[in-house]
C-alpha cells in the first residue's frame, strides 16, 4: 500500500472506461465470443460499437446491442457476456491510458483518497484492479451493477460511507459531466477519451495534468 504524507480534504472519483483504460476491443472479442455461440444471428460486433456505448448503464448497452432481437432468452445471453466479459478481461487486461499508474501513485502519495465508480457490471472494476494491479491505489468503488443507482446517487453513496463532504469527479463523458452536477460536485474532463462535456470544471489532455488542476478544483 502506498503511504499518504498526509490526507487530503476531499475525494477523487473517477469514472473508469475512456477516463482510466480502455477496454472497447476486449469487450467486443469477449462478447462476441458468446454472442457467436449463444446467438449468432447478432452481428459481429466492433471495437467502435463497444465505444458507442461505453458510459451507458449495461441495460442501456443491451438495448442497443439486441436491438431488434427478440427473443426469450437475449436477456440471459446479454448476461452471459457480461460474466464472460469479466473474466476475460481479469485474465487479459486492457488498454490502459498512459502514465495512469505514475499519476494515481503520485495522487496517493499527495494525501488523496480515490475510489472508481462506474456504470458497469458487478465485478468489472474488479477486474481492472486485478489485470492492471491497481487495487492498492483505491479506497472504494462503486457499480451499477451493484446498487442499481444513477451514477449521480453512487458517487454521493461513495462519499457518504467514506466520510467525504467534498469529492470532485474526472470522466470523459458529457453523462460524466451530468452525473457530477447531480451529485453536486465539480467535474474534471479527461478530454483524451471517448466523448466530450459541456462546462467542465477544468480540462485535462492527458492524465498526468490531473496533479495540476485537482486541487484548484477542489
Amino acid at each position: 500500500m502506498i503511504q499518504a504524507e498526509h490526507k487530503k480534504e476531499g475525494i477523487l472519483l473517477f469514472d473508469l472506461d475512456g477516463t482510466l483504460w480502455d477496454s472497447s476491443q476486449e469487450v467486443a472479442d469477449s462478447w462476441n465470443v458468446i454472442l457467436r455461440e449463444q446467438l449468432p444471428e447478432i452481428k459481429t460486433l466492433t471495437k467502435e460499437d463497444i465505444m458507442s456505448v461505453m458510459g451507458k448503464t449495461m441495460e442501456e448497452i443491451a438495448q442497443t446491442v439486441l436491438a431488434g432481437y427478440q427473443g426469450d432468452n437475449a436477456r440471459q445471453v446479454f448476461k452471459n457476456c457480461e460474466i464472460y466479459e469479466n473474466e476475460y478481461l481479469t485474465e487479459h487486461g486492457a488498454v490502459l491510458f498512459p502514465k495512469v499508474r505514475e499519476t494515481l501513485e503520485n495522487l496517493r502519495k499527495a494525501g488523496y483518497d480515490m475510489a472508481v465508480v462506474s456504470n458497469c457490471q458487478t465485478g468489472y472494476i474488479n477486474a481492472f484492479y486485478t489485470s492492471m494491479k491497481m487495487s492498492d491505489l483505491f479506497c472504494d468503488m462503486e457499480e451499477w451493477g451493484n446498487t442499481g443507482k444513477t451514477k449521480a446517487e453512487n458517487i454521493r453513496l461513495v462519499m457518504e460511507r467514506n466520510h467525504y463532504s467534498k469529492a470532485v469527479y474526472i470522466g470523459d463523458t458529457i453523462k460524466d459531466e451530468r452525473a457530477a452536477k447531480d451529485a453536486q460536485i465539480p467535474f474534471i474532463h479527461a478530454a483524451y477519451g471517448f466523448g466530450t462535456a459541456e462546462a467542465p470544471d477544468a480540462v485535462i489532455h492527458s492524465i498526468d495534468e490531473l496533479e495540476a488542476v485537482v486541487e484548484g478544483v477542489l
